[in-house]
């Protein structure tokens, strides 16, 4: 009977090193001396493609829709709204919603130190404002917007016809100061425009809640932080 030849244990320990030292100077070696063709590593980078990953959720799948081609796109979509909904009337309610809470920051800032001189007008505190100011000022505000909202889209509010004319999400034709003029410089504000609006969004979240929970404004809360009772 043939016996197995037995490789000795400090033998094939040695050998596994040498294969891993090996292959770790080969990680930082050149292609070409590999002998990998551009071909090839054109076909492997296509293949990591096709398993593409979220950029902002990597333990995740890229949504489809999120190709990348929008500003700010880093395929996050958690929810998979993508699916479902037109992307370029997501992308103009994200706008809107980021531009009202842009201005929104800046409004309890500012009526934090500027009240009007009118009876109603003189709280300091946003989330108790909104119900002693008049109801008409309230009004005005809601027709104003409303107003706004119908009269830019020309009457189209619907992800089927919004877009019908090739407008692109969040163009209202407003730029009195032509910053779209140059194509590379509309590309960098219409990404600083998103970050703004999506961090805006997250800041008035933070603002209504802590003048909810600690009946202060922004800015005096600041100054004189109170922790909650």
């Amino acid at each position: 009977a043939s016996s197995t030849p037995t490789v000795p244990p400090g033998t094939m320990l040695r050998t596994v090193l040498a294969f891993a030292c090996v292959a770790g100077a080969a990680a930082f070696s050149s292609p070409a001396l590999l002998g990998v063709s551009r071909a090839s590593r054109t076909s492997a980078t296509s293949g990591l493609k096709m398993q593409d990953k979220s950029y902002a959720m990597p333990f995740l799948s890229r949504p489809p829709a999120l190709d990348g081609t929008m500003a700010g796109d880093v395929g996050f979509d958690p929810l998979g709204f993508s699916n479902y909904f037109d992307l370029k009337w997501l992308r103009e309610a994200e706008l809107k919603h980021g531009r009202i809470c842009m201005l929104g920051c800046l409004g309890f800032i500012t009526q934090e130190k500027i009240q009007l001189p009118l009876p109603g007008f003189g709280n300091k505190v946003a989330t108790e404002a909104f119900f002693s100011v008049p109801a008409g000022g309230l009004w005005q505000i809601f027709f104003t917007l409303g107003a706004i909202e119908v009269l830019s889209n020309g009457g189209k509010l619907s992800p089927g016809d919004m877009f019908a004319e090739g407008r692109a999400p969040g163009d209202l034709g407003f730029d009195p100061l032509n910053l779209s003029g140059d194509d590379a410089a509309l590309r960098r504000f219409e990404l600083a425009e998103l970050k703004h609006g999506r961090l805006a969004m997250i800041g008035l979240g933070g603002m209504l809640h802590q003048m909810l929970l600690t009946k202060q404004a922004p800015l005096e809360q600041l100054a004189n932080f109170q922790p909650l009772q």
